[in-house]
């Protein structure tokens, strides 16, 4: 205890704990580890390969495609909110639509509408009130006040991210009870092909410090972390790919660095709804009770995580360092899922393309959830493995790098600027 109020006279005098490095710096290891300190104390353990290239090449093809017009989204749209709950948005430019969004039944339709009218995700009593006014005569309908309008009007340049770009960093964010380490598969592939990839440990996975108060795991907490990370090794065109809980830092750093965030893939991580936790979540148990129950967490993590539940399944489960963390992390991680800004309309402000990918066997995400995702998203592509389920990277590595892979060297053709309207009821 006399350690403890020593090292704190010691901060405040000197404004750095006793023997630590300053915020943001870096230690690296023999072993291709970096130890990123992005607070006195708070240490994360990032995966960080930096491939050799030859250089030359990558201006050229960017200058070709700014010559001629290739690449080039305009992105305009009205975002209304009303009283009871209704978002309208209507798309003004020319929208992109998707061509690689597979529905359930296996037909491909349009992942983006020019103007889409929907009620709030969880509304059930103002759905009737909306039907009975639209049901008046045009003259008599009432016109309603927006809650809120939000305007969106830019232009961005989507390009083929190859791994000759040095300009090009992949970053790999994971989710609860998750580490860098579910990301094996595709770190070797996309390092193998010549991309710069970066996966982190969040706080209290992996190799990161795990901090014993409650308020170092709350969404924005780790949200600071995830910025620092992305500050330190970020260049002129990122992409984020995201797991479950990261996908939602996914969405707050695409929102935080529009200009340098230039593709987002989503996997299986659920619908564009605020967060808050569950005040009836068995993780709200007391610590002591989650470590006796534990061995029982782990097996219904398997048998929701995977969709089949053999020896190989364990094996990818423990070398993958999945759902190894401390209760007291767990607990924690569970309870700071606290992010009422992101909502539908702060998702449905997004201007970069988004690939959607999910596992059919998913028991945490439903599929109409990114299915909801896909309809808020501005550009969008929801793709569906039929033999995956949660850990769809871990159990179908082939399929998913193969998707990601596609997607990074995907580039919209020349748009034509004309304005067009449509309407779905």
């Amino acid at each position: 205890m006399l350690t403890s109020i020593a090292e704190r006279i010691m901060y405040c005098l000197t404004g750095k704990t006793p023997n630590s490095v300053g915020p943001s710096d870096i230690s690296e290891t023999s072993d291709g580890f970096d130890f990123l300190e992005v607070k006195p104390g708070r240490v994360l353990r990032v995966r960080h390969i930096l491939p050799s290239r030859c250089g030359g090449g990558e201006e050229e093809d960017i200058e070709d495609g700014k010559n001629s017009g290739r690449g080039l989204i305009h992105c305009k749209r009205r975002i209304t909110v009303y009283r009871n709950g209704q978002l309208v948005i209507e798309n003004l430019g020319a929208a992109l639509r998707s061509e690689i969004l597979h529905c359930r039944n296996g037909n491909t339709e349009p992942a983006g509408t020019l103007e889409v009218e929907l009620s709030d995700y969880t509304s059930t009593g103002n759905e009737s009130a909306g039907a009975k006014e639209s049901d008046l005569p045009p003259g008599r309908r009432k016109k309603r006040k927006p809650k809120k309008v939000v305007q969106v009007d830019c232009q961005r340049r989507v390009s083929s991210c190859k791994g000759t770009h040095s300009d090009v960093v992949l970053f790999f964010i994971h989710g609860v009870g998750g580490s860098l380490d579910i990301w094996k598969e595709q770190l070797d592939f996309f390092s193998k092909l010549g991309y710069e990839v970066v996966a982190p440990d969040l706080v209290g996975h992996g190799s990161s410090t795990a901090p014993q108060i409650g308020a170092a795991y709350t969404f924005y907490a780790l949200a600071e972390d995830m910025r620092c990370v992305f500050k330190r090794y970020g260049k002129k065109r990122n992409i984020l790919v995201g797991h479950s809980y990261g996908v939602s830092f996914c969405t707050f750093l695409a929102h935080e660095f529009p200009d340098l965030v230039h593709k987002v893939v989503m996997i299986n991580g659920g619908g564009p709804t605020a967060l808050e936790p569950s005040l009836c979540s068995i993780f709200n148990m007391p610590t002591c009770v989650l470590h006796c129950l534990s061995p029982c967490l782990a097996w219904s993590f398997l048998k929701a995580g995977f969709a089949r539940q053999g020896a190989k399944e364990k094996q990818l489960l423990r070398e993958g360092n999945a759902f190894n963390v401390s209760s007291f992390v767990l607990r924690a991680m569970m309870s700071g899922q606290y992010w009422p800004e992101g909502d539908e309309v702060y998702h449905a402000e997004l201007t970069v393309p988004v690939l959607l990918v999910h596992g059919m066997h998913d028991k945490f995400v439903p599929l109409d959830e990114d299915q909801r995702m896909a309809e808020i998203l501005l550009v969008s592509f929801l793709k569906i493995i039929e033999e995956g389920s949660h850990m769809v990277m871990l159990e179908c590595p082939e399929t998913v790098n193969t998707l990601l892979h596609e997607f990074f060297l995907w580039e919209p053709e020349a748009q034509n600027t004309s304005a067009e309207e449509a309407v779905i009821e």
